[in-house]
Parts: C-alpha cells; sequence; structure tokens
C-alpha cells in the first residue's frame, strides 16, 4: 500500500511541478509588462490595466480558475479545453498565470519604483537610452528589491497548485485525496503534506542563497 501511495503522489507531484513550472514561465513576463501597463504615462491604459489588476487580486483564485475552465463551453457552446488531463492543466495554467502576473506586477512595480529617480536621470545625462537605463541601473536594483516579496509569492503558487483539484486535474492533492475517498485512510494525506514541503524547502533554500548572491548592492 505505502509503494502504491508513493507511486500515486509522485505521479501527482509531477503535475504540480508541470503546472507550477509552467505558472512562472508565463506570468513573470506578463507581470513585467502589466508592470508597465500599471505606469503608462497614457491614462486611459493605465487605468485599464488598474481596473484589470484589482479585478484579479480581489477574487479568489479557485473562482477565476472555474469561470476560465467552464465559461467558455457554457457561452460559446462548445469547450475550448479538450476533455483530457492535458485540457485541465492548460486551463489551470492560464488561470494561474493570469492570477499571479497580476500579484507580480505589483511587486516588480514597488521594485522599479524603489529604485532612486536620480539614478535613472543620472543615465539620461550620460546619453544612455531608455533601454540601458533600465537593463543597466533599474533592473539589477529591481531584482535585490523584489526577490524577498516574490519568493513569498512564489511558495504560495506551490500550495495554490492544489486549487487544480476544483477541475479534476490530477495533481498532488488529488492524489492523496484520492485513498481517502477509496479505501477511507487519511495518511496519504499526512504523506501528501511532507511532499509539499520538501518542495517549499528546496525552495526557500534556493531563494536563500540568491538573496546572498545579491548581498553585493548593500
Amino acid at each position: 500500500m505505502f509503494w502504491n501511495v508513493t507511486q500515486s503522489l509522485m505521479n501527482g507531484l509531477a503535475t504540480t511541478f508541470e503546472i507550477f513550472i509552467l505558472t512562472l514561465i508565463f506570468a513573470l513576463p506578463l507581470g513585467l509588462v502589466v508592470a508597465f501597463g500599471s505606469m503608462s504615462k497614457f491614462k486611459p491604459l493605465r487605468y485599464l490595466v488598474d481596473v484589470l489588476v484589482w479585478i484579479i487580486r480581489g477574487t479568489p483564485l479557485m473562482l477565476q480558475l472555474i469561470i476560465i475552465f467552464y465559461g467558455p463551453g457554457l457561452w460559446l457552446g462548445k469547450n475550448i479545453w479538450s476533455g483530457d488531463e492535458a485540457g485541465r492543466i492548460t486551463a489551470t495554467v492560464v488561470a494561474f498565470t493570469l492570477n499571479y502576473a497580476c500579484y507580480f506586477s505589483v511587486i516588480f512595480r514597488g521594485g522599479i519604483e524603489g529604485v532612486p529617480k536620480g539614478q535613472r536621470e543620472a543615465g539620461k545625462v550620460l546619453g544612455m537610452t531608455n533601454s540601458q537605463i533600465f537593463f543597466k541601473i533599474t533592473l539589477l536594483q529591481m531584482v535585490k528589491r523584489v526577490v524577498p516579496p516574490m519568493s513569498n509569492e512564489i511558495i504560495t503558487l506551490v500550495k495554490d497548485t492544489s486549487l487544480a483539484r476544483i477541475i479534476a486535474a490530477y495533481e498532488l492533492t488529488f492524489a492523496g485525496y484520492s485513498f481517502m475517498k477509496s479505501a477511507g485512510i487519511t495518511w496519504p494525506l499526512f504523506y501528501t503534506g511532507v511532499f509539499y514541503l520538501l518542495f517549499v524547502g528546496i525552495l526557500t533554500i534556493i531563494f536563500k542563497q540568491i538573496e546572498k548572491k545579491l548581498e553585493y548592492f548593500r
């Protein structure tokens, strides 16, 4: 039984890791784009982005996931996601990407605005272009500022992947919960928690190393 549970949890962990990695790949750059939109001098764009971020951050991720997965089928009469596991994972990644991009954008914006304005002005005096100022002056200092809050959001993402169970995606929590339903045993749920703790523990170590590497900005 222990081996069967372990094997099932490993399969669920693979899906959890897939959702986690794909969300980061898409949400990090999208969050930076949203951050630029929220700082745009073009007011209609800035207001539109601010409203979008407000809606996404103000509503539960579970609700967003349900709407994104089931909504198109009800509105269009045809589900745009395939009914197999791949379709459920795709819908999950889309929902998670939109949600976390908005949270990341706020962090990015704070990091960018935290860089002293005088440094950007000095770059202009030296004849640097806006892109050179961003990549050579702003970006590196922004990274130092955003790593701690970003690490908290990324660790939260690990645990939020369990919400994929609401649309029957076979992730880690689903795997552990299935044994309680089928066999009436609860210890696999505690065993599931061990997998999450190890996952989060590894990320915590990685982020501590990253913060040490960035200490030269102090």
